[in-house]
């Protein structure tokens, strides 16, 4: 049987983060988010100036950063074919790097778009934003309407890359685990 890939993407302060630890608690493989330990990373170097925005816009070299992005989500997906079981969580895909990016106005070539077609995720799950708990804290900078924008950018990136998305609704961690867990079959 083939290992099934499973995106779980939103803007920022949706509940991803908590569903996945959750799902992560109850067993399952998930591969974390790479970009608050690269923001760490680009804030504690002498010239890494303001972080008041996104950090694909904040870094010194923007091009750069999201390069190294998009090369440890290419990482992560390949070292995902170690995992043992039959799905593996991602806490974001290739495709948002690029979704960001359009949603900052930055551009790529077509050659960067390439591993999103290359590597392929089975399912993408998609939380909404959620102004109750959005928070700001030292890696997510977003405001609530920012987050807006950056979650239409996702939705419209995945789909132009060919993927269906399915909605995450809004409820409590174990709501949202559990319709995760009956969607894939994993209940």
């Amino acid at each position: 049987m083939d290992l099934k890939r499973v995106v779980i993407t939103g803007g920022p302060s949706t509940g991803k983060t908590s569903v996945i630890e959750n799902l992560e608690q109850l067993g399952f493989p998930c591969v974390h988010e790479l970009i608050r330990s690269m923001t760490s990373l680009e804030k504690n170097e002498d010239n890494a100036g303001d972080f008041l925005v996104n950090p694909i816009v904040s870094v010194k070299d923007p091009k750069k950063f999201n390069q190294s992005l998009l090369n440890g989500r290419i990482k992560q997906y390949e070292d995902s074919k170690e995992t043992a079981g039959e799905v593996v969580f991602f806490d974001r895909g290739i495709p948002d790097v690029h979704a960001y990016m359009n949603c900052f106005g930055q551009t790529y070539t077509k050659e960067f778009e390439k591993p999103c077609y290359t590597y392929r995720y089975h399912q993408i799950l998609l939380m909404p934003p959620w102004k109750e708990i959005h928070v700001v804290d030292n890696e997510r900078f977003e405001s609530f309407e920012e987050a807006e924008r950056v979650y239409e950018h996702l939705k419209s990136t995945y789909e132009q890359v060919g993927y269906p998305i399915t909605i995450i609704p809004k409820g409590s961690i174990e709501e949202r685990t559990d319709f995760i867990l009956k969607l894939l079959n994993l209940d």
